[in-house]
């Protein structure tokens, strides 16, 4: 069975010879640690860990031009500086980061209906280089491909609360909403305009939204404004996505989300990831409470990954091989795998899986045995 076929029958409930094994995301400096631990590094991180391919149409959604990156003021004291960001924001960045410290973001660049008019500007859907400069030797290079192709399709959540920050867009949510419905409307447009020639020029096989809007206990966005505001932008680019046949259609929010899922299910998506553990998402739970209408990824919970071998045999076992029995199950590490855990650790976490996921059966047997599942 090949990539696609196998990402196929994974994501619709059929037969496949094992679950579709999604590349796992890493932070950089784990990387760094684990090629002090062994791993050569000179190799293609995919084929190393044994993950199967899959790729998204490079067309761009993001600014163009983007900001400037410039340095506003820097403390040398405090080893911080401050610059706009690519994306117009205002941050206060450590000059010594690691890819693990996060910036404090002091200003944002829409406040005000001038202000998204002008930013919107950026946002020209005709924009030429939103495509390859070649095209139609990308179209054929995809054609008779054996692997998954998906493309991405933007964020009404995410987008707009990086471009006015969470405090001022959770304010005009309830003091002037019509202003974010008609920037979601706005998105909306651009989005089907952008991917109009991909969707229908191409034979994809899933598409992606990306949102962020969960925080650790609940949304950040209440299911009311959602549906009102987001859930008729949903509607609208799921359902051309679905008439020019992608029926696989994923959304990437961090955090708890259970509030909004049935939301996204009504508005066309049908599959979420990563599923944060820390967060109180369950993989086995959602997928007793909405069957075969949500595919489900991730949920393998990266704190385990630093702890002991029998830790991680009791995380991959009480889930993974029951959801693979389930099937549209894609096992996956809960975020990006932090540089706290060995190297030695991942690759038992994956062999294990791929064992699992192998002989599904077995390995829940052996789950039952050991006390990790309930009968």
């Amino acid at each position: 069975m090949n990539y696609r076929e196998r990402y196929l029958e994974t994501a619709r409930f059929g037969n496949p010879d094992r679950a579709f094994l999604v590349p796992q995301w890493f932070w950089h400096e784990t990387i760094l640690r684990w090629r002090k631990e062994g791993m050569p590094a000179d190799v293609h991180i995919v084929h190393y860990f044994g993950f199967d391919r899959y790729e998204v149409v490079p067309i761009n959604l993001g600014l163009v031009p983007p900001f400037e990156v410039e340095t506003l003021e820097v403390d040398e004291a405090e080893r911080t500086a401050v610059i706009r960001a690519s994306d117009g924001s205002i941050q206060k960045i450590f000059l010594d980061k690691s890819e693990l410290s996060m910036p404090m973001w002091l200003d944002y660049p829409i406040k005000t209906r001038e202000d998204w008019e002008e930013y919107k500007k950026r946002l020209n859907p005709k924009s030429p280089c939103r495509y390859p400069a070649w095209w139609d030797d990308y179209k054929r290079s995809v054609k008779d491909r054996d692997y998954p192709l998906g493309i991405s399709v933007g964020s009404f959540y995410g987008w707009v609360r990086n471009w006015m920050g969470v405090e001022r867009l959770s304010y005009m949510l309830y003091d002037d909403p019509n202003f974010i419905r008609e920037i979601d409307e706005y998105i909306a447009d651009f989005v089907i305009e952008v991917t109009r020639k991909a969707v229908e020029e191409l034979d994809l096989d899933f598409a992606l939204f990306w949102e962020d809007l969960g925080m650790k206990v609940g949304p950040l966005i209440s299911p009311r404004h959602f549906r009102e505001i987001m859930l008729p932008c949903y509607k609208r680019v799921t359902e051309f996505l679905r008439k020019n046949g992608i029926d696989i259609i994923w959304v990437d929010s961090d955090g708890n989300n259970d509030p909004i899922i049935p939301l996204w299910l009504e508005g066309g998506v049908n599959g979420i990831y990563p599923l944060e553990v820390a967060a109180d998402e369950d993989a086995v739970a959602l997928r007793k409470k909405y069957g075969k209408d949500l595919l489900l990824m991730g949920n393998i919970d990266k704190r385990v990954l630093a702890r002991t071998k029998e830790e991680i045999e009791r995380e991959v076992l009480k889930k993974v091989p029951w959801l693979a029995m389930q099937g549209g199950y894609f096992p996956f590490v809960d975020h990006s795998v932090p540089p706290d855990v060995p190297l030695e650790n991942f690759q038992y976490y994956l062999d294990l899986v791929k064992q699992a996921i192998s002989d599904p059966e077995r390995y829940y047997h052996l789950a039952k045995e050991k006390g990790y599942v309930e009968e």
